[in-house]
């Protein structure tokens, strides 16, 4: 047994684990303009608050969100469920996109320096908290120049004690460098999973002693089927259910895509070895993958709480197990 240590995110004094929780799916379903589904499903904020608390006892202290979420009720349900804890844990959130909480519709997006302070008031008030520990842009595609009065927005923040450091959830190197030229930034949130590597990123946040935050460390869910191959729809409120073009796991009804059932199909027996779950396989993946790895796998129960965090038990994949999975994919 191997459990994973406490480290720093990035070069800050901000504590956390090596594992972190995922608070899109408990704010529950919102939509696009258009009435696509942008949630996963309908969800029991008792069970949500439960399954928070349970981490919590479970040594999980990093909890990511965003305004966005649930049209503002994941900090909604986040903040209940952490209140009289705030202290025990790192509450990282986004701004960006803006929303109609009433409606739960997304409206829009917007990139301007002045509306970096309103949703963070806003967010503050959801959370139920006076700051947030790490705040991240969450637009992957902000142009540079817009990208460099926010990062200045940012450290306005910092030095008013609001937020204790920033950074920009994209897929773009180049993005996430410019970010990281930033005093306090000290992280960037991209996607990462056994399926999906991301050298650029990894290599990044080891040279400039970034956090990798790695959202979709489960392919969503896709790496946590328990059969091979198994799983049918999801329900109608499930963003898998209408996938949108970049949600490229899954076949319309939810069904997962033909081509990457057969990629974890293919690692499964690797990943479950030595009594991992498959979900837990996928999280030691990432931790085998970069030391500056942090996963933020979702929940919606007590029960994937626990599933989730018992991956820390195992701690990372070993060499031999990361060389088969190499061959398996890559030839």
């Amino acid at each position: 047994m191997n459990a994973l240590q406490r480290r720093k995110l990035g070069h800050s004094d901000i504590e956390a684990g090596a594992l972190g929780f995922g608070c899109w799916a408990i704010g529950g379903e919102w939509q696009d303009p258009e009435g696509n589904p942008l949630g996963w499903g309908t969800v029991d904020d008792d069970e949500s608050v439960a399954a928070v608390h349970r981490a919590l006892d479970l040594g999980i202290t990093f909890f990511d969100t965003a305004d966005t979420y649930g049209a503002g009720h994941s900090e909604r349900v986040l903040g209940r469920a952490l209140r009289g804890r705030r202290d025990e844990v790192v509450i990282a959130t986004k701004w960006g996109n803006t929303f109609d909480e009433h409606t739960r519709t997304l409206t829009g997006t917007d990139d301007s320096p002045g509306y970096v302070r309103r949703a963070l008031t806003a967010s503050l008030a959801r959370l139920g908290t006076d700051h947030v520990d790490l705040y991240q842009l969450h637009l992957s595609d902000t142009p540079l120049d817009r990208a460099l009065e926010l990062r200045d927005a940012c450290e306005e923040l910092v030095g008013e004690g609001l937020i204790r450091g920033y950074a920009w959830s994209t897929d773009d190197p180049r993005r996430a460098a410019l970010f990281a030229d930033g005093p306090h930034c000290v992280a960037v949130q991209h996607a990462a999973n056994v399926l999906q590597d991301a050298p650029e990123m990894f290599g990044l946040c080891a040279d400039r002693d970034l956090t990798s935050i790695n959202r979709s460390p489960l392919a969503m869910g896709l790496l946590a089927r328990r059969a091979q191959g198994g799983g049918g729809r999801v329900g109608a409120g499930d963003i898998r259910a209408v996938p949108p073009a970049w949600l490229t796991w899954y076949g319309e009804g939810g069904v997962p895509a033909p081509v990457w059932a057969e990629r974890v199909a293919a690692v499964r027996e690797v990943l479950t070895s030595d009594g991992r779950t498959l979900a837990q396989g996928a999280l030691a993946w990432l931790w085998a993958r970069s030391p500056h790895s942090l996963p933020i796998p979702g929940f919606r129960s007590v029960a994937q709480a626990e599933e989730n965090a018992g991956a820390l038990t195992y701690g990372p994949l070993g060499e031999d197990g990361m060389k088969e999975i190499e061959v398996l994919l890559n030839g």
